[in-house]
């Protein structure tokens, strides 16, 4: 049996044979990948009763920019703690990809606190943003937070003139007060709480919010099509685009992402999602039997 590990930016998923755990502890911008996994495993550990032994593990990680790490220490990590034989490391935007969409040719893009588009054309993988919220991650919800705390914040020094986004995000503002640093993990955190006020306030057809919306969604289809492109598929070519991650379930955001994806790829549909990253992470252990590099690989015990 297969235990799968998704591990993200506001906190990581667990499921194996005999259950299922979820995790606040994400990947903070000041650790490693690696550093992650071992105490979301640590945690996991102390919170079931009963031992842990699955022959395969599969992890959908963050934060390894479209490049599969070294599998070595995360299959000695994974064989630790659960004796596992066979560890596959895997991008979170390929693990996400493979549980939307399966077999089908397209787009998935994960939209949580990040941001990562995977593509897949007739076995071609290609793989878009996922940088990381400084040189990245646009439209994602760090980005949207962000956005939105940035303008209310320069209200209220008189540098915006945005009464209406002040007020409504008044609560997030008194915790940007409360912060010990401007700059440290927790303002990062609190840009990705952040998100859900800004897209609330677009529901509510608050202008500015409704603006950081639509860039956002540009942001987006911009990466979709990206994505799609470096497969070598065509602009004007049939493919199924699908939205991932918390985020991705605000109907306004959706309808916004929808209408900039077709003005780039007019025969793009959205569909359904078959799946999530834990699903994906899952499928690929038999899926993708080998290494897909740089998106994926295997360890192996000798």
């Amino acid at each position: 049996m297969v235990l799968a590990l998704d591990l993200g930016q506001s906190g990581a998923r667990l499921r194996w044979s005999g259950g299922e755990y979820e995790s606040k502890r994400a990947k903070r911008a000041d650790e490693t990948v690696l550093t992650a996994v071992r105490e979301i495993f640590e945690e996991v550990a102390k919170h079931t009763s009963k031992e842990i032994r699955e022959e395969t593990v599969a992890m959908s990680l963050t934060a390894i920019n479209g490049t599969a790490p070294d599998p070595k220490p995360y299959g000695e990590l994974a064989q630790e703690f659960f004796g596992a034989k066979n560890v596959v490391i895997a991008d979170d935007g390929l693990a996400g990809y493979v549980g939307a969409l399966r077999a089908d040719d397209g787009v998935v893009i994960s939209i949580g606190s990040g941001v990562v588009a995977v593509a897949g054309r007739r076995g071609v993988f290609a793989h878009s943003d996922g940088l990381g919220h400084i040189f990245g991650d646009l439209g994602g919800g760090y980005w949207l937070g962000k956005q939105g705390l940035e303008r209310a914040l320069a209200t209220r020094q008189g540098r915006e003139s945005d009464s209406i986004l002040l007020k409504f995000m008044e609560d997030e503002v008194a915790q940007f007060d409360k912060l010990p640093s401007n700059v440290g993990a927790e303002a990062q955190s609190l840009c990705i709480t952040s998100a859900r006020m800004v897209l609330e306030a677009a529901d509510r057809s608050i202008a500015s919010a409704l603006l950081i919306r639509d860039r956002g969604a540009e942001h987006l289809a911009k990466s979709i099509a990206a994505a799609w492109t470096l497969t070598g598929g065509l602009r004007n070519e049939g493919l199924s685009v699908s939205l991932l991650g918390g985020v991705a379930r605000n109907r306004g955001y959706e309808e916004s992402i929808r209408r900039h994806v077709v003005a780039l790829l007019p025969h793009a549909r959205l569909v359904a999602n078959k799946g999530d990253h834990l699903d994906g992470a899952t499928a690929i252990t038999t899926m993708m039997p080998q290494d897909k590099l740089p998106l994926l690989r295997w360890w192996r015990e000798a």
